[in-house]
């Protein structure tokens, strides 16, 4: 039992929690589970010590490496910071080897690890801090100047070790580490999700969560082994980057590539450097890095894993063309900590995000939290052996429904049992009692060569309600004009049904995106609703 109770205490009333369900052996896990002795210590015991665990640009660390700074850390949060177990440990850098150390430390500690997204701003920060009591903190100094800002309103964080004295502190530091013992169900970590209100949502995950997705995903999904070299874009923060860049390639002992900044042409570089076999990156990475393919050597790619957000059908076939892979796509969520949809291989259905992966059950859902049938939208609604368990939140009881976690995402689900995606609750657009999904229309528009990306939103309108609003950033060359606009509005109408075209174009020079490349639709609608 850890010393510090604060997440047992703030856990969700068991009523409210989800049903936790799993039909595979290797997710029957002991009463008493450490992740971080799963992925890197049992690497150490098997004899793996000295295979790469982690290249950089500029680094390369063996598993031993990492055992043993983590190991340093460790001691230093103990000995020297005074870290009792159940302690939350704030995490701020960007995706590099002392990031992954420092956050192996702290579950090796006994702490709960809660990571930030390096472009986390101190207003974004203060309420994370405050709301999960944060009293530790191990930072990347080239990241110091916000979290210094939020140190007056946030009075609880008391002890920040930035990385340079981290290093210092480290070599008089034994390289061994005797883990606390923790639980299965202890709270390993705690993800914020991105919050516009000022007011994020905790995800709890135990240690049993980090492993499940491990097994699920990494080892049954994907089958990644030790041979494998994973590169990906997503920060570690994000629940997508860390599945992908820490818990599959060290459950299977592979290597992992860690980018600090990941744009197109340093992506593509770095596959060819390291001859990376597995990507994991959004989509609208994959669709940036299509004008530049053909200039490197991406031939030691076996498999691309899209996920974050929708994967549009123009860019899945736009991506085979270019490189013969037909990419993965998969929908996660924070509160699952990983992907629960997908499909690989033979069974990958263009257009389709795919089916419940082993170990995970999925339906659709009406308004009434009854179950639809097979060809009607409605919620998508999942269970499994990870769930949702937010932090001290009142918004549990609407993301989890009789036991099911319904991830605010429209959905429809074919006669096959594979499922559809069709826009996010809040991208539905409702025009003169007709519905229409955003993403249905981008997809149409992304289909014109003039088009380099797009966002579809619905607009205020007296007559209609609502209409569809297309915004649009330009290919290279193409000119944003009246003819262009009557163009790709003729385009959309021949290749959907004609009701959906975006009878509003507006062209401008980038979409709103969060870090992780998500497009912040969000943020163009309150354009729209400014008066």
């Amino acid at each position: 039992m850890y010393s510090d109770q604060f997440a047992a205490d703030n856990m969700p009333d068991k009523d409210d929690l989800p049903e936790f369900i799993h039909d595979l052996p290797e997710l029957d896990y002991p009463k008493n589970l450490n992740a971080a002795v799963e992925l890197l210590d049992k690497n150490i015991a098997a004899g793996y010590g000295n295979n790469v665990a982690i290249l950089t640009p500029d680094e390369s660390w063996t598993y031993r490496d990492v055992y043993e700074r983590s190991n340093q850390i460790a001691h230093i949060l103990v000995a020297d910071m005074g870290l009792k177990s159940g302690n939350r440990v704030l995490l701020r850098s960007a995706n590099n080897p002392m990031m992954v150390a420092c956050w192996f430390a702290v579950l090796k500690a006994g702490g709960i690890a809660v990571s930030t997204m390096p472009l986390l701003r101190t207003q974004d920060l203060v309420p994370v801090i405050n709301k999960a009591e944060v009293a530790f903190a191990l930072c990347d100094e080239r990241l110091a100047d916000e979290l210094v800002k939020a140190e007056p309103t946030a009075p609880v964080l008391k002890n920040i070790l930035y990385f340079s004295d981290l290093k210092n502190r480290m070599a008089d530091k034994s390289a061994e580490f005797n883990p606390v013992e923790t639980a299965a169900t202890d709270v390993a970590l705690i993800a914020f999700t991105s919050g516009t209100t000022g007011n994020p949502k905790g995800c709890m995950q135990y240690h049993r969560d980090i492993m499940s997705m491990c097994h699920t995903v990494g080892n049954r999904l994907l089958g990644i082994t030790q041979d494998d070299v994973i590169i990906g874009s997503p920060p570690l923060a994000f629940s997508y980057g860390l599945g992908s860049l820490i818990g599959f390639p060290f459950l299977a002992g592979a290597t992992t590539v860690l980018l600090e900044m990941g744009s197109p042409d340093v992506y593509l570089a770095a596959i060819e450097r390291f001859h990376a076999t597995w990507s994991f990156t959004a989509p609208t990475a994959y669709r940036a890095m299509l004008a530049d393919v053909a200039q490197h050597d991406l031939s030691s790619l076996k498999a691309c894993v899209s996920a974050g957000e929708h994967l549009p059908l123009p860019t899945f076939h736009a991506w085979e063309k270019a490189t013969g892979i037909r990419m993965i796509d998969g929908i996660g969520a924070t509160e699952m900590i990983h992907i629960f949809i997908s499909a690989t291989g033979d069974n990958i259905r263009p257009g389709a995000t795919g089916k419940p992966i082993t170990g995970y059950q999925a339906c659709i859902l009406d308004d009434n939290d009854k179950p639809l049938p097979a060809g009607k939208v409605g919620r998508l609604a999942v269970k499994g052996p990870t769930g949702c368990k937010y932090l001290a939140d009142d918004r549990q009881s609407t993301y989890v429904r009789n036991g099911w976690n319904v991830t605010g995402d429209a959905y429809r689900m074919d006669e096959d049992g594979y499922f559809w995606f069709q826009a996010r609750d809040d991208d539905m657009i409702i025009s003169s009692g007709y519905n229409i999904g955003g993403p249905e229309v981008e997809e149409a528009l992304m289909d014109h060569p003039a088009v380099g990306e797009c966002a579809v939103i619905a607009s205020p309108d007296e007559a209609r309600g609502q209409i569809v609003k297309a915004f649009i950033v330009l290919a290279p060359d193409y000119k944003g004009d009246d003819t262009l606009i009557s163009e790709l509005k003729s385009h959309v109408k021949n290749t959907i049904a004609p009701y959906k075209y975006p009878r509003a174009i507006e062209f401008i020079d980038s979409l709103p995106k969060t870090e992780t490349g998500k497009i912040q639709r969000f943020v163009l609608r309150q354009q729209e609703t400014k008066p």
